[in-house]
């Protein structure tokens, strides 16, 4: 009798730990995340914001995927902070969308952010199986690296992209990240090696080198470009927020 032939990604060769790199949402259904902690990342702008409001003192940040949702916490929690961010821009009516300049301490320390993006939210709930969900950003690159290099578990590195598609800058963050855990006993896959590549080819000025991107442009094109300068920023906070539940939290 032949073996049941499993479409998912298989565990790492040797027993070791893998990283993986999702590059787009669509694929996040090709892996087992149940058996990886998953990083998501998406540079430009929510997990950036996310990172910077939790190092600054936010009680929680509640993610979900519509804006409908958000706007259901504002009529049931009415002292909560809603967000709501679609296309770049600020969803009119809510407190703010997620630009970092949003999520400083005085707007945000003890406070609960209930938070809808164009894509990054919408990776984190296509991943909720993970064995933990932890949010990256250049912001937190160093600290988030210690913390995995610490846990004896496959790490999922998963692009929210734009729009379902790929992205070059969620990508060179996934290089970065793998670049600090490859000199480990990690065993890494093609997109892992690939984005890898990429962060090798921009590392020496990563701000001059994601120009390029389109989302980089869309930014642009909407007069935030203090944005962008200010989420490729490394190492400025220490906070890892982790999903507890249906919040994200400080990991402690």
């Amino acid at each position: 009798m032949s073996e049941k032939i499993n479409a998912k990604t298989p565990p790492p060769a040797g027993g070791g730990r893998g990283v993986e790199v999702c590059l787009c949402p669509p694929l996040i259904s090709l892996f087992n995340v149940a058996d990886h902690i998953v990083v998501i990342i998406d540079i430009f702008r929510a997990t950036s914001s996310i990172c910077y409001g939790i190092e600054n003192g936010a009680e929680a940040i509640i993610p979900v995927a519509e804006v409908e949702e958000c706007e259901a916490y504002r009529q049931t929690h009415p002292g909560h902070l809603v967000a709501a961010e679609r296309d770049g821009k600020v969803v009119e009516g809510f407190d703010f969308g997620n630009s970092p300049f949003s999520y400083t301490t005085e707007k945000v320390a003890g406070k609960t952010i209930v938070l809808t993006t164009t894509n990054g939210t919408q990776a984190l709930h296509l991943s909720r199986k993970a064995k933990k969900i932890v949010i990256g950003s250049f912001l937190n690159l160093t600290a988030l690296c210690n913390w995995l290099k610490t846990q004896n578990e496959n790490v999922l590195l998963v692009c929210a992209g734009w729009k379902n598609n790929f992205n070059l800058e969620d990508t060179l963050f996934a290089g970065a990240v793998v670049d600090q855990l490859k000199a480990l006993d990690y065993k890494l896959d093609d997109a892992a090696i690939a984005a890898n590549d990429l962060y090798e080819a921009g590392k020496n000025d990563i701000n001059e080198y994601l120009k390029k991107t389109s989302h980089s442009e869309r930014l642009k094109k909407l007069g935030i470009e203090k944005d962008i300068e200010f989420c490729l920023q490394i190492d400025i906070a220490t906070a890892i927020p982790v999903l507890d539940g249906e919040r994200l939290v400080k990991l402690v």
